[in-house]
């Protein structure tokens, strides 16, 4: 039986390796702690945005962000293999998902093009911060956004040149993410594993790639581009959003918004180590200002928040 399931497919172990390791996959991420999961995603994509940046000279910021999500999308197929046979309740929420993962992207590699990477994530996270303050009338609540709106000042008066157009991109980065938080509660109660995911990432990289391609041009096909186009994609979108995905099965989406408050400082971290963007005091206090809040305001919410 071996023997002639050899013969029909031809050299066959290269592909019997990969559905191995495929079908491998989901078990390994589910026998890593939640915890754990979170703050591997969140090394990872802050690591794979400081690699996207060196793309930038070459390809642009919008051919890197094509070759992210395109990238990202294959790769997520042939983990998932997801069904094109999609239940009417699902197809919205995935094109949805797909058209703000796109923008999203575009937006926050546009800001990271003019602004440190720490101070885009920064400003960024004014969007989760957003959806954990929402509906609330606490005083408490208040404290919080008044601690992130004071991070954002210090961000925009703390020294150096930083671009103004560059804080706007962040921003509808951030506006975006929220966005992102709210159909990711959807995705996963109307999709199986991450072939919801998967799906929603076919729609992000078909919507970019024709603004990657008239960006970047022939530079797409570069070798080294497309191999560090392989990586960033890995992790910056692959590895964090199937750790993240699969950590809030298993988490309260509080204990996830605290782990995830420590996004802008290792962002932060990974401008300094990675991209030599040395932030300045004031602004090391505004990270830090917007993290408390961000902390604070997912632990300390309401339970019906």
């Amino acid at each position: 039986m071996v023997v002639a399931q050899v013969d029909r497919a031809g050299p066959s172990w290269l592909g019997s390796a990969w559905s191995a390791v495929t079908a491998g996959a989901p078990r390994m991420i589910g026998a890593v702690p939640p915890t754990i999961q979170v703050l591997v995603g969140i090394v990872s994509v802050q690591v794979g945005a400081a690699l996207a940046k060196q793309l930038f000279s070459t390809a642009g910021s919008a051919g890197v962000v094509a070759l992210r999500l395109v990238f990202a999308a294959a790769v997520l197929t042939l983990i998932w293999r997801p069904s094109l046979r999609v239940d009417r309740r699902a197809l919205p929420v995935i094109l949805g998902y797909g058209v703000v993962l796109a923008a999203m992207n575009t937006c926050f590699y546009l800001a990271i093009d003019r602004i440190p990477l720490g101070i885009a994530v920064t400003v960024e996270f004014l969007g989760p911060l957003a959806v954990a303050l929402l509906g609330s009338r606490r005083w408490l609540d208040g404290l919080w956004a008044l601690l992130a709106a004071a991070g954002v000042v210090l961000l925009a008066r703390g020294g150096g040149d930083v671009s103004i157009t560059g804080l706007l991109f962040a921003l509808g980065a951030g506006v975006c993410w929220a966005a992102y938080i709210l159909l990711s509660a959807a995705l996963g109660s109307r999709t199986a594993d991450g072939s919801g995911l998967a799906l929603a990432m076919v729609v992000a990289g078909a919507a970019v790639l024709p603004f990657g391609v008239a960006d970047a041009g022939g530079a797409l096909l570069s070798p080294t581009v497309l191999v560090v186009g392989l990586g960033v994609a890995l992790m910056s979108s692959v590895i964090p959003y199937s750790l993240e995905l699969e950590a809030l099965r298993h988490i309260p989406p509080r204990v996830f918004g605290v782990l995830m408050s420590l996004e802008p400082a290792v962002a932060a971290l990974a401008g300094l180590l990675v991209l030599h963007e040395a932030l300045r005091p004031a602004q090391w206090v505004a990270v830090c200002c917007v993290v408390a809040a961000s902390a604070g305001a997912t632990r300390y919410a309401r339970p019906d928040v």
